[in-house]
């Protein structure tokens, strides 16, 4: 393998097989590659699934080969008549196939030593692209293959995970690395909490668009989420350092036009945050929970850790169940089970009967039914209370079917106190 005047940067990825063109089956494998190949400092610029077609994946190596320095495929190396990448690649690169005889005989001894004769079907997976290096697979028939040509490499990998991830790792060690210059991408991930999208963009392009001004290499992206926003942060370069330097200032200018919206820096979930706040003021948390259904408790103790922190947790769906928790049946009566008051009251008694230092109460409707013009499908009132008594409450409404109106409620309930645990 030659070596090539330019370091590799960009990549292609080829998912092949028509069962990935179905609801059936999902390409993970390009998501394993691209994580790999972005820790080598390489961009992969898209991906796409192919089908079983050999003119198909010639068309679409053609198209890769222009914009990019490695092409990556996976899966098609099969033995029968439907794996069709050695032929679409040769195709490709105008190369000729040949019969490897020593893959032939490494295919048969892999059979011989469980006891198989191979069936003349598999020879098909000794055919090899002229001028191609052949790279071993000790967990299946299908060596990967590496061709060079026109300063691109094309990397044919096998389809299966167990196959494919060990491969890929050793070609990344030996062949990968040494041709992208000791570049690595070094990112940074935003999580934006209770902004939309077209705000968040309002308060931080006035930001990111000065660094292209001033020659600072840093490419942004914003993610939106149910329930929040991502901001990711990213540079390309062989300095850890610098890239740290880099990022460190781009955050910190970015956290001061979002203020408290910020949840973290890193990319950490929500319930982390408000996990990692609450140990380190050595504080503890009781829930009382009606629409939500335990979901805001449920994504606190997934957390490891999170019973230094969770004390307590009581779904109160009916109104005997608030009722018996505490809350006073002439404050139901008198605002509605969904109401500010009655979240406060479930905070309060979550707050006392739990003996923690801070209770949150959430109350609303979930849907699809038992809205009213009043109170339509989607609203839901909060409530945080302390050992000393109520601090907030409010209502607000969400859209969505059942399951989004219920994981938007957990999430501003966790965002309600890491606000305020922020604040004091």
């Amino acid at each position: 393998m030659s070596p090539i005047p330019v370091p590799l940067r960009r990549a292609v990825i080829l998912a092949i097989g028509s069962e990935l063109l179905t609801s059936h089956k999902l390409d993970t494998n390009s998501l394993f590659l691209t994580e790999k190949l972005n820790a080598y400092g390489i961009v992969v610029r898209y991906k796409v699934v192919v089908g079983d077609d050999e003119d198909d994946l010639a068309t679409a190596i053609r198209d890769a080969v222009s914009c990019a320095d490695l092409v990556v495929t996976t899966g098609g190396l099969g033995p029968t008549d439907d794996d069709i990448t050695r032929a679409g690649v040769a195709k490709a690169f105008g190369l000729t196939l040949y019969e490897d005889l020593d893959v032939v005989s490494l295919i048969r001894k892999r059979f011989r030593s469980r006891g198989l004769k191979m069936p003349a079907l598999n020879r098909r997976q000794a055919l090899v692209p002229e001028g191609a290096s052949i790279l071993p697979n000790p967990r299946g028939t299908a060596p990967g293959l590496w061709i060079e040509t026109g300063g691109v490499i094309c990397l044919l990998l096998p389809g299966p995970p167990l196959e494919l991830c060990p491969m890929f790792e050793d070609v990344l060690r030996t062949c990968i690395a040494e041709r992208t210059a000791g570049h690595r991408i070094f990112r940074r991930v935003l999580t934006i909490v209770g902004r939309t999208e077209s705000r968040v963009e309002e308060l931080i392009h006035p930001v990111y668009s000065q660094w292209r001004v001033a020659g600072r290499r840093i490419d942004t992206t914003i993610l939106a989420s149910l329930g929040q926003i991502e901001v990711h942060l990213s540079t390309r370069t062989d300095d850890s350092d610098r890239a740290a330097r880099l990022l460190d200032t781009a955050t910190a200018e970015l956290a001061d036009v979002l203020g408290n919206s910020l949840a973290s820096m890193h990319g950490e979930s929500l319930e982390s945050v408000v996990g990692r706040l609450l140990t380190n003021r050595g504080n503890r948390l009781a829930l009382a929970e009606s629409c939500t259904g335990g979901l805001v408790a449920s994504r606190l103790t997934d957390v490891p850790g999170s019973s230094e922190y969770v004390l307590a947790g009581w779904v109160v769906y009916s109104n005997k169940a608030k009722i018996d928790l505490g809350v006073d049946a002439t404050v139901i009566k008198q605002h509605g089970a969904v109401s500010e008051q009655v979240a406060l009251a479930m905070a309060v008694q979550a707050c006392r009967r739990g003996q923690a230092d801070f209770g949150i109460g959430v109350t609303g409707i979930a849907g699809p039914s038992g809205g009213s013009s009043e109170k339509p499908v989607g609203t839901v009132s909060f409530g945080l209370a302390g050992p000393d008594g109520p601090i907030q409450a409010f209502t607000t409404r969400f859209l969505g079917e059942r399951d989004r109106v219920k994981f938007q409620a957990s999430q501003t309930a966790l965002d309600m106190l890491r606000r305020e645990l922020q604040r004091v």
